[in-house]
């Protein structure tokens, strides 16, 4: 019997403090609320899901590093390393198989600084404004793409 594919889902910065950080832009979920709808999606998509976070930039780094050892996979959310972070961009774009980046709030219509998202630069897939809700989609998304063939390839990263 074959294992399920592994699907790694990081969160950045203050993503601990989801349903208590400004509810009116990150919503009332909070993260084990998260970390439960991720299990069950993944569950029901025959997928493992592990889940990671840190407020710490060089953990982010390391923890897709480590992913890159056998996940099939990847979802991060980099939170405010997204508009400066060529060290998570570079470990995003080491990453051999797909790449989904989401944002809960649309990054694109806040301050501008939030505009610049050096990050997204190095996913395959990018969701933003869709509350919790654009991480079950990247599951659904990255599921396509890691089980989908086009003459034996994956369609990952075309």
């Amino acid at each position: 019997m074959t294992s399920a594919p592994v699907i790694t889902v990081i969160n950045g910065p203050n993503l601990a403090a989801l349903g208590s950080r400004e509810p009116d832009v990150y919503g009332t979920a909070t993260q084990d609320d998260l970390i439960t709808s991720l299990e069950e999606r993944g569950r029901a998509l025959g997928l493992k899901v592990d889940f990671f976070q840190s407020d710490v930039e060089g953990e982010i780094v390391s923890a897709v590093n480590r992913a890159s050892g056998g996940s099939a996979a990847l979802v991060i959310n980099p939170a405010g390393y997204s508009h400066y972070s060529v060290a998570i961009m570079d470990a995003m774009r080491a990453f051999p198989g797909p790449v989904a980046e989401v944002h809960i709030s649309q990054v694109h219509s806040r301050e501008t600084l939030r505009q610049n998202l050096v990050t997204a630069r190095g996913a395959d897939v990018f969701l933003a404004g869709a509350g919790i809700a654009g991480y079950l989609h990247a599951l659904d998304i990255l599921h396509e793409m890691i089980t989908e063939t086009d003459g034996g390839n994956t369609l990952a990263h075309q």
